[in-house]
């Protein structure tokens, strides 16, 4: 008889944050700090838990590496660049608190966002 294996579980949440931390986005480990700080931030944003959750992963590479740091937030299918901590401030408050996706700093929409 084999094992049965335990099906994983998972926190509701609204968003999934992925940022890239390949070494070809920021090759200062920019990208790795920025994903460190998310934890702290979240949480003084009351992004952490909640209706509002957002999911926070890292990733090895979206091959688009330019203008670093990067991410993608779904299920919404927008794509950020040059995620300093200053925008990445304000893709936390205007994005994530608000609701309204931070123009100037997206250089991609996935297919659900084009068609809106």
């Amino acid at each position: 008889m084999s094992e049965k294996i335990e099906k994983p579980k998972m926190m509701d949440y609204k968003r999934h944050m992925l940022v890239c931390v390949g070494p070809r986005c920021t090759e200062d480990g920019e990208s790795e700090d920025l994903f460190d700080s998310l934890a702290e931030k979240f949480k003084a944003a009351g992004i952490d838990k909640g209706e509002l959750r957002v999911k926070r992963t890292r990733t090895s590479c979206f091959a688009t590496c330019k203008s670093g740091p990067v991410m993608c937030i779904q299920p919404d299918g927008i794509w950020y660049y040059n995620v300093t901590e200053e925008n990445l401030d304000r893709i936390i408050k205007e994005h994530f608190v608000e609701g309204k996706p931070v123009e100037d700093l997206i250089y991609h929409r996935g297919p659900e966002c084009a068609q809106a």
